[in-house]
């Protein structure tokens, strides 16, 4: 159970499959031997060991910290995965014997990986290690190996070299020059990408830091940039990417390349002659390398003359790095720099991510020289594939295999997960690379025969075909438009039964890539389909959309298992004999067996039922809400399901309703008064009565349902007891039987809803036995589009309102839109809903996100179509073109056709086989501004039904209040743009904003399914259960336990790792271990910049937690320059006019005033007043913590009348909010008599200067400068953390006393604004208010202070 073989380089790429079975291969990375870019989870690399902050570190081998206690009380299971580390020595020649921690179920080969990637044994990679003069097989683990313990030497013994071993010594050394260069990052290729956060902390953070600043009370430069500043208009993109230091790289060589002497001819190659390298040293030495199988020497070749013998210094070296080191005393030098450097940086700095994550900006970068990107790019690293045995992977082989995996226990578990994860995310990357080669037109299609849309292509074992409608296969569904959406709703489909993960069912490995305009499926392929006819293979479903329908008793008794999680009817429908066909899935599932034996399911794209509000269908009425709304309204296709989201939280409505109806008559039946519930069996406008205000939805904030669920306590048990006391009591039976016809439920004894996807399939027909059962199901479904409409939107925008959610781009907003289950071309909607809600203001975020996320991907969708006209050579020219008439106020651009650079001789005669992308038109170049703009308007309501007022883009801007740089970020990050960082004058009339030279790039975006880790998910939520129930030390070690298995299982790098680690910052933080709180809030900043993007939201986030904790350790200038980043970020992603832009300047403001800048504290302490006066209310909370804040500035700087006016506004929004006797209300009465004290002594002063001139005898007045501890004080409180010191007793009783109120304010409804914060803390004492847990938890930084 170790972690680290899951960042396996290819070092080994073999010793996975051994490791797991079929599962081989490393990564499918191009990097063969990349382990100094693989980072051991342990700390910081053995090297931790010679560091101070290896204090707790080393011991993280198999990523558990031994140094937590009480692991073992999660349960039993765990224990297995937990033994003691111990350490061996490590004698290497020339240098020093070390030690090293390792642990008993780590393999040799992590020894080795460590060794290549300390900094004193790095440049070794072909080697073995002996114990006792016996070599130690690479794949056992230490604990088989016989005699191995504490204290035994281990023995590097250098191996003679292969032609497999040279080369991967050849790349390790180039990996190894190459290690701070951030191009692979920029060029977003082998799993890497930007992180920026070392350059503000300048790397200390931690205790190596604060011994290095003392307490750092030195005077401190807090002036932030210009555009920093509250009310700046300017809005740079430079500063995104700010210079990193140590980028310049030290330049070792000039060049290192394959020699074009290769291969060594025969004699050569019986004298042990492996292969030749070119070398330039920095002193522009020229010189000839020979790689034999016992090392590296210099031979006497030059370019155009092959001599083989080896050259003076007759230097034989086994490591090429000591031969360098021999030949170029600048090699020597700036080598040991780098090295130096390289382990210095912190590993998650360096470890690849799981998926490639692509930046939209770029610096202007050198074109160097590399020679194994050039062989990488000529072996189109195929039949090369990380050098794995068998060369290419069978991809479906792998995916099938690791699902079968055993999963009985934990370790098993384990086991199996890193196994799937591993595979996935290897598989997407070889299908994002086949998709790139398949449009790029470097792939022979399988059909060339026929035209480029029809073809299809097979790479590396993927079939790939493109998403156009071949076959006219979707005429009925809306042709290319429908084809287009099959692919990502098949998408969720294989995600969806991934998911409910039934044994012995199977899905296909499925990608969806766009790339420069197409959409690409990449697809493993089920062995043996390639020989068969479609029509022969499938057993199970339909290939023609319900004319021909086959079923199959093993596939309906695998499908079935599926059912329940996924609400799926089991349904008949008939085929074109008239025959009924049973069937558990719409009829365009199909299902083949493979030769393999196993049976197959694909062609997903409708596991979910339809979306009436998008589907005319003639003659059907849809209920009031909808109409109301505008709907049905046709759409572009007929494929538009509910999300699974959508289905869950309907489900989950319906129950509650069937709670309460059953409750309700059982209640009247013992009142003795058992009327008969006539009224409630129209089952149509249900959903829409029962409380729309806030809809049950499964995740709309647990705190409504907390009361509701205390009440509906006592329902249940009703429920239970009529289940059980079946058949005694008829009338109970009654009861049960009348609420499932209410609620339409299938079952007349037990609540089950569920839907037949296929009801207003076209094409499908259903048998006339099923009548009653179609109809029931059809109302299911309009109820369904209702309760999106009725409860969902609303639901949104209340949470909205209140803050729940707070979404800061079109990502995130996309992102909580999908929580709940609303589609994203529902966004129109929720725009009218936001316009017409009484607290617009406070909406005002959301519509101006909502606006631009309109905007920009109603201008994705013009793109997309804009690009296919365009051959590769004028890719650049249409690009820039297309982003001035989207953002460029330069009112008529023109494009530069690619004819301009060269002309050629003769027009050579198209030929018919083009690649996809080789249109010959240039009718892109005659776009204009105002045309793309009024197709914009028209897209957005054609498709979002929402009528924009813009005709230009400085309209848009004006009208909504948009940046145009944040347009141009969205834009970007949807089509996969690539553009250089510099600054764009947008707004100039005379030159257009864009040239083709500032097009740097063009990205993939890639859709592909995440396995999950559920046993450290399921961790994960009981650490936070317990935390929020109080009992800080046991959640921390189930969260710590969480982290080790989220460890196991996706490596060191993924999004759920990070807000494992954002909540264990938080909590070692509130239990007052600082340092802890800071290494692990540092890692997840850079895990979230390096996963999520380095100005993704919740980066920001995280920035601004590690800012608090740095603070915390007096690190202020530290501090300071991570809010001055988070609110660069926030300006750049959005601008200033955001809720939680007050909850950043609020920390600003206070760190400026703790380090007496109160000029400056100012400014961006009253910008926060006016920020939260307008998303608050003036009355909130928030606001008078705010006044009080910007009052306690002014009395710093003695300015007592100004602090007078803003502490009376604070006190009295406590008075009227929580009256005369609240501690807030006392404590600020308390400080307005202090201030009026301070006032009249300063006046008395004045008055005394007044009268006696200078002889005048002054007393010295007191002005403090604010404690440390009372800045934090205060910081604490706005980012809602809240310490209480309480009794055990005092503990209880405040539980107690919170439950009561909770309930008290669910039953009153009615609730007052005021008091909202207190009904929504149902935690303990001591507990703080975790902000932190969820991406958008609700932040009431005035809530907690009400809990005291």
């Amino acid at each position: 159970m170790v972690i680290k073989t899951d960042e396996l380089p290819a070092a080994a790429p073999a010793d996975n499959a051994r490791e797991h079975g079929p599962q081989a291969g490393g990564k499918g990375r191009p990097s063969a031997a990349e382990p100094p870019s693989v980072m051991l989870l342990n700390g910081d690399c053995p090297d931790s060991l010679k560091k101070e902050d290896g204090a707790a570190e080393p011991q993280r081998e198999n990523g558990l910290d031994e140094t937590e206690p009480g692991d073992e009380t999660t349960g039993q299971e765990v224990i297995v995965i937990q033994d003691t580390g111990f350490s061996v020595k490590i004698l290497a020649p020339g240098i020093e014997p070390f030690s090293l921690q390792v642990s008993p179920q780590e393999m040799v080969q992590e020894i080795h990986q460590v060794l290549m990637d300390r900094e004193d044994t790095c440049h070794r990679t072909c080697f073995s290690l002996h114990l006792d003069g016996n070599m130690l097989d690479h794949f056992s683990e230490l604990r088989s190996v016989e005699g191995l313990q504490e204290g035994s030497v281990l023995r590097v013994v250098e191996e003679p070299y292969t032609v497999r071993e040279a080369r991967i010594h050849v790349r390790h050394v180039r990996d190894l020059l190459k290690s701070l260069d951030p191009a692979d990052a920029f060029n977003g290729v082998d799993c890497n990408s930007l992180s920026f956060l070392s350059v503000f902390t300048d790397g200390d953070l931690g205790d190596s830091g604060r011994r290095k600043k003392g307490l750092e009370m030195d005077p401190i430069d807090c002036t932030p940039p210009e555009y920093i500043l509250p009310g700046s208009r300017e809005r740079p993109l430079c500063p995104l990417q700010p210079q990193n230091r140590d980028w310049k790289p030290l330049q070792c060589l000039k060049v290192l390349t394959m020699s074009g002497w290769n291969p060594p001819p025969g004699n050569r190659k019986m004298h042990g002659d492996l292969m030749y390298l070119f070398v330039i040293t920095a002193e522009d030495r020229q010189v000839s390398i020979t790689a034999s199988t016992r090392g590296f020497y210099l031979n006497q070749s030059t370019a155009y003359h092959f001599n083989p013998k080896p050259a003076s210094p007759r230097f034989l070296s086994h490591s090429l790095v000591e031969l360098l080191n021999q030949i170029s005393p600048t090699f020597k030098k700036n080598f040991a720099v780098l090295q130096k450097k390289r382990v210095q940086r912190h590993p998650f700095e360096r470890i690849a991510t799981p998926f490639q994550v692509y930046s939209w900006t770029a610096p202007q970068a050198e074109h160097a020289m590399d020679c194994v990107r050039a062989e990488d790019a000529y072996t189109s690293r195929l039949g090369y594939e990380e050098h794995i045995p068998g060369q290419t992977r069978d991809w479906n082989e792998e995916l099938q295999t690791t699902r079968e995996l055993p999963r009985k226990n934990l370790p098993e578990r384990l086991l199996r997960e890193r196994a799937i994860f591993k595979v996935h995310s290897d598989f997407t990357a070889a299908a994002t690379r086949g998709a790139m080669a398949v449009i790029d037109g470097n792939v022979m299609a399988i059909n060339p025969s026929e035209e480029t849309k029809m073809q299809m292509f097979i790479w590396n074992n993927i079939f790939f075909s493109l998403g156009f409608d071949v076959r006219d296969h979707y005429k009925d569904f809306g042709g290319d438009v429908a084809a287009y959406v099959a692919p990502t709703n098949d998408l969720n489909g294989v995600r969806t039964y991934n998911a409910v993960d039934v044994e012995g069912l199977y899905t296909l490995g499925t990608v969806v890539v766009d790339y420069r305009g197409y959409r690409v499926t990449a697809q493993s392929i089920i062995p043996g389909i390639l020989e068969r006819d479609q029509e022969q293979s499938v057993i199970y479903g339909s290939i023609d959309f319900g004319k021909t329908v086959v079923s199959h008793p093993r596939y309906l008794e695998l499908l079935e298992r599926t059912s329940r999680p996924l609400k799926l009817l089991r349904h008949r429908v008939l085929n074109d004999r008239d025959e009924e066909v049973e069937l558990c899935s719409s009829v365009e599932c199909k299902g083949i067996i493979g030769n393999d034996g196993r049976h197959y399911i694909l062609d997903l794209l409708r596991t979910f039922p339809p979306d009436l509000n998008f589907l005319p269908v003639p003659g059907e009425e849809l209920p009031a809400e909808c109409v109301r709304a505008g709907f049905p309204r046709a759409h572009r296709h007929k494929l538009c399901c509910l999300r699974q989201e959508l289905v869950d939280a309907f489900v989950e409505h319906r129950y509650l309703l069937f709670m309460k109806l059953a409750a309700l008559q059982l209640m009247q039946q013992k009142a003795g008064k058992a009327e008969s519930p006539a009224p409630l069996e129209n089952g149509g406008p249900l959903s829409s009565e029962a409380r729309p205000a806030d809809p049950p939805g499964p995740e709309v904030g647990s705190e409504e349902e907390g009361g509701n669920a205390s009440g509906l306590a006592k329902v249940k048990e009703l429920a239970e007891t009529i289940a059980s006391d079946d058949g005694t009591d008829p009338r109970s039976r009654e009861v049960i039987r009348n609420a499932c016809k209410a609620v339409g439920s299938i079952s007349s004894t037990a609540f089950d809803i569920r839907f037949n996807p296929d009801i207003f399939s076209p094409g499908v027909r259903f048998p006339e036995s099923c009548k009653d059962e179609v109809r029931d199901q059809k109302q299911l479904l309009k109820d369904a589009a209702a309760f999106l409409l009725s409860c969902q939107i609303p639901g949104l925008v209340k949470d909205c309102t209140d803050h729940a959610v707070l979404p800061m781009d079109g990502a995130t907003l996309a992102e909580v839109m999908r929580q709940r289950g609303i589609n994203m071309r529902y966004l129109g909607k929720v725009l009218d809903l936001v316009l017409r809600s009484p607290a617009r203001e406070q909406l005002d975020h959301i519509y101006k996100i909502g606006i631009g996320e309109l905007i920009t991907r109603s201008a994705k969708h013009i793109f997309k179509t804009y690009l296919q006209g365009v051959e590769l050579s004028g890719l650049s020219a249409a690009i820039s073109h297309f982003l001035n008439c989207f953002l460029s106020s330069y009112p008529n651009p023109v494009a530069h056709l690619p004819a301009d650079e060269l002309v050629s001789k003769k027009r050579n005669k198209r030929r018919k086989n083009r690649p996809p992308g080789a249109a010959d038109n240039t009718a892109w170049a005659v776009m204009t501004p105002q045309e793309l703009w009024k197709n914009i308007c028209q897209e957005a309501k054609n498709y979002f039904d929402f009528t924009l007022e813009c005709e230009t883009v400085d309209q848009a801007v004006e009208t909504y209040g948009l940046q145009k740089i944040t347009l141009l970020r969205e834009i970007s990050l949807k089509t996969g743009i690539q553009i250089l960082l510099k600054e764009y004058s947008f707004d100039s009339r005379h030159k257009p904003a864009f040239t083709e030279e500032d097009v740097l790039n063009i990205f993939p975006v890639v859709k592909h399914v995440n396995p999950k880790a559920s046993d450290a998910f399921h961790f994960f939520q009981s650490g936070q259960a317990k935390v929020q129930q109080g009992f800080l030390k046991e959640g921390c070690e189930l969260i710590s336990e969480a982290l080790n298995l989220f460890n196991n299982v996706y490596g060191a790098m993924h999004v759920e790792i990070c807000a494992c680690l954002r909540l264990l910052a938080r909590l070692h933080y509130i239990m007052g271990d600082y340092a802890e709180a800071l290494s692990n809030q540092q890692k997840a900043v850079l895990m979230s910049e390096r996963v999520m993007g380095i100005e993704h939201p919740n980066t920001i986030q995280e920035y601004m937690h590690l800012a608090l904790y740095c603070f915390a350790s007096s690190q202020l200038s530290t501090a300071l320059s991570l809010l001055y980043r988070a609110r660069y970020l926030m300006l750049l992603v959005f601008g200033e006019d955001h809720p939680e832009m007050a909850l950043l300047d609020n920390n600003i403001g206070l760190v400026l005033h703790g380090v007496m800048e109160y000029d400056l504290s100012l400014r961006f302490l009253e910008n926060a007043l006016a920020v939260s006066t307008k998303y608050h209310g003036p009355k909130a909370l928030k606001v008078a913590l705010s006044h009080h804040l910007v009052a306690r500035v002014y009395e710093s700087k003695a300015e007592f009348r100004s602090a007078l006016q803003h502490e009376k506004e604070g006190y009295t929004i406590y008075k009227t909010q929580l009256g005369e006797d609240h501690e807030k209300t006392k404590e600020s009465s308390e400080y307005l008599k202090c201030l009026t004290q301070q006032a009249v002594a300063l006046q008395r002063t004045m008055n005394e200067i007044y009268r006696n001139g200078s002889s005048a005898n002054i007393p010295p007045l007191k002005f403090t400068a604010p404690s440390m501890a009372s800045v934090l004080e205060q910081l604490n409180v706005i980012n809602g953390i809240l310490f209480i010191p309480l009794s055990q007793k005092d503990l209880e009783n405040l539980k107690a006393e919170v439950a009561r109120r909770h309930q008290l304010q669910e039953a009153s409804k009615s609730r007052d604004k005021a008091e909202e914060p207190m009904a929504t803390e149902p935690e303990a004492a001591g507990a703080p208010q975790d902000v932190g847990s969820q991406p958008a938890a609700a932040k009431d930084p005035s809530s907690p202070s009400l809990q005291a």
